[in-house]
């Protein structure tokens, strides 16, 4: 008699968008999966602690029963699949084997699929069931597919660049016109998440790192280089050399990728010359989230950058790796760790079409620093800060609007004590994004990319530069004061009564993210938080002097 299996809560995928089955798995292929464990529950978002955790602190007190490990290893054992490591602060198992283990051990229906915009993949439909034994144990398995569910918030357009007037702005004018403080980052460590594409073969196309152009840039701004450390989280980036070695076609999907890259990179490193600098590269499937987010736990940087992103209700996420990766989200926050994320650059629709309001996941999580995007306009003669709205507001027509509004499934926690109501339908008091906003759209930034200038921006940009700021802050903080995840102490009340928030940004009045035709309709800047640029943007000696 055959073993019985319990479906996975929230394990259920619809056929990837826009993609059709054209074969079989082959069954000796090797995969590794991450398997979630059911643990110790975390407080809810209106009970974080005051005072930020160690990472084995919270693995301690947080991390699944030793027992409960053995019993699932013993298990997965017997189907011939292996556990590597435990991982997640004892909350998820890196197990790996053969394809046809892995169907024996998940009855998953995997397959090779085929779409336009990601070429052949793994994929799968359904759900996931796993042995009885242990089906009070496991919460998901992420990695079986590969489909994309790390999407960039594309920034600089072609029809955006030829319409750009002013000069883009230089780390120092960056600096000035957001008010840093005084610091070089000395002792801070700095992270920053970038993601790679499957290939059909069952490999990643990572984006490439030209170290050449980021010493260049550093240079040309009369900067220091800092240290730069490259972690690859099951994918490590291309080097010019193999860039060079690829088909012309693939050398400009890697390029476009790079761009994204290189903008971080520069972007920190010229604000952060002393900072310890880790770019974490991995696949942009749902297991690479967790494994990205496992090892920044592990390295405890001050402030994460991510600038990835997903319509937080697009069917592509299986509600069982939204859960999976908040949680992990959360670890972060626990330990003091802000992750800062772009809130997305396809203002309101956030690439849906359904004619609804969306915010992107994970910029909608409670336990991340949402960061929104603005431009330069000229008023009067002269230039005003105003939320980032570029022609229809829609990245598919060329160009862009910073992402905002409420989610649809995230709960406002107790600490956001501001209100924004919904533009859906259907009424629900949920987390509102962004928390804050930075520079995306005219006149973007100075950078280098292979060996020429390369203006760029869209909130991509804005989630280093806070995450920048954040760590010259922290440097310049009294050791009791450093640590912190700052999002909930934006909310909170400081000298003068005044939020937080409040005194540590300028605030953002005019503007709107409406993308057309789809919704139509977006959240506008208005006096005090709103739904399209947050508190605003940054007055940094202020921010240092609030915290």
């Amino acid at each position: 008699m055959a073993d019985p299996f319990l479906e996975l809560p929230g394990s259920r995928r619809p056929i990837p968008h826009g993609s059709y089955r054209v074969r079989d798995l082959d069954p000796h292929k090797h995969m590794e999966v991450t398997v979630v464990l059911k643990a110790p529950p975390l407080p809810s978002a209106d009970q974080l602690p005051d005072t930020p955790m160690t990472p084995e602190a919270f693995a301690k007190q947080y991390g699944a029963a030793p027992e409960d490990i053995s019993t699932v290893e013993a298990v997965l054992r017997s189907y011939g699949l292996k556990v590597d490591s435990v991982g997640n602060a004892g909350r998820s198992l890196r197990v790996s084997g053969t394809a046809a283990a892995m169907l024996a051990a998940f009855q998953a229906s995997l397959g090779i699929y085929q779409s336009a915009a990601q070429g052949e993949f793994r994929g799968r439909e359904g759900s996931v069931s796993v042995p009885a034994a242990v089906g009070d144990r496991i919460t998901a398995v992420l990695g079986l597919d590969q489909r994309r569910v790390a999407q960039r918030s594309m920034a600089l357009r072609t029809t955006a660049r030829r319409s750009r007037t002013a000069a883009p702005l230089s780390p120092a004018e960056l600096e000035q016109h957001y008010n840093f403080p005084v610091g070089d980052c000395a002792g801070q460590k700095v992270g920053i998440a970038e993601f790679g594409s499957p290939l059909g073969n069952g490999q990643m196309l990572p984006p490439a790192y030209f170290p050449d152009d980021t010493a260049a840039f550093c240079k040309a701004q009369k900067r220091p280089l800092p240290r730069i450390n490259t972690v690859p989280v099951g994918l490590a980036p291309l080097t010019h050399q193999q860039y060079e070695a690829l088909s012309p076609q693939l050398r400009g999907d890697v390029l476009d990728a790079t761009g994204e890259v290189m903008m971080d990179v520069e972007i920190v490193a010229t604000l952060c010359g002393k900072a310890d600098i880790s770019v974490y590269y991995a696949g942009w499937g749902q297991d690479g989230w967790v494994q990205l987010l496992d090892q920044v736990l592990k390295d405890r940087p001050v402030v994460l950058s991510v600038s990835y992103g997903l319509a937080e209700d697009s069917p592509e996420w299986a509600a069982s790796a939204i859960t999976a990766i908040n949680d992990a989200l959360q670890a972060l926050a626990m330990i003091g760790c802000t992750v800062c994320v772009s809130s997305g650059d396809d203002g309101s629709g956030c690439d849906m079409t359904d004619m609804r309001a969306h915010v992107e996941f994970p910029s909608c999580s409670p336990f991340v620093l949402s960061v929104g995007g603005t431009m330069f306009e000229a008023v009067g003669g002269t230039d005003q800060e105003v939320v980032w709205h570029v022609g229809t507001g829609q990245r598919s027509s060329g160009g862009g609007a910073t992402g905002g509004g409420v989610s649809t499934r995230f709960a406002r926690p107790a600490w956001q004590a501001v209100h924004v109501a919904t533009l859906n339908p259907v009424p629900f008091d949920g987390r509102v994004l962004p928390d804050v906003s930075a520079l995306a759209g005219p006149p973007y930034y100075q950078l280098i990319l292979d060996g020429k200038s390369a203006p760029n921006g869209g909130t991509s940009a804005a989630a280093p530069v806070w995450a920048s700021l954040i760590a010259r802050i922290n440097g310049l903080l009294p050791a009791a004061k450093q640590q912190r995840f700052l999002t909930k102490l934006l909310y909170t009340a400081g000298a003068g009564g005044k939020t937080i928030g409040t005194s540590g940004c300028i605030d953002i009045t005019a503007g709107d993210n409406a993308s057309s035709p789809q919704p139509g309709k977006g959240y506008p800047a208005g006096p005090g938080f709103d739904a399209a640029s947050g508190w605003g943007v940054p007055d940094g000696k202020a921010l240092e002097a609030a915290l």
